[in-house]
């Protein structure tokens, strides 16, 4: 049975990339949406957090590379 606290510490990163392609995309069709472009900004913040790397041993600045990839 997996812990339930490490549910939620997974959902929340899976929200966080969620949000991070959304505004991604927005941003790319509008480059002057400012919401989106603070989405993404708050984003790439969470990503290289200390937060974080509480939450997960991934490596949030390689996830950041690789969704960041995905948007070119």
């Amino acid at each position: 049975m997996t812990d339930p606290y490490e549910n939620l510490a997974n959902a929340i990163i899976l929200q966080a990339v969620k949000d991070y392609r959304t505004a991604g995309k927005k941003l790319k069709r509008n480059p002057k949406n400012k919401d989106a472009k603070l989405m993404v900004e708050d984003c790439e913040r969470f990503f290289c957090s200390d937060w974080f790397g509480q939450l997960t041993s991934v490596d949030g600045k390689r996830l950041l590379k690789k969704l960041q990839e995905e948007l070119t």
